[in-house]
């Protein structure tokens, strides 16, 4: 069983299921998937927290959604020994 990341919100134990990141050059916060390893500068989020994420005055919150299709190989794809 692998290690299951926390929200970053204190005194809160939710499993995080998102990644906040700040662009403070743009004034935007920007919720996504959450990443594939802890980050110093992210913040891990439960799904709670995430819905109720909101920014400061002048700045912008974009949610980006987890693609629901798992990568794989398109339709254009070579296929090995193919002919």
């Amino acid at each position: 069983m692998g290690y299951r990341r926390r929200c970053s919100r204190p005194s809160c134990g939710r499993q995080a299921v998102s990644t906040l990141t700040y662009v403070y050059a743009d004034s935007v916060a920007v919720l996504g998937p959450l990443s594939s390893a802890p980050e110093p500068h992210a913040y891990d989020m439960c799904q709670v927290h995430g819905d109720r994420l909101s920014a400061p005055r002048g700045w912008e919150v974009v949610r980006i959604e987890p693609d629901p299709l798992p990568a794989g190989p398109s339709g254009d794809a070579l296929v090995a020994g193919g002919k």
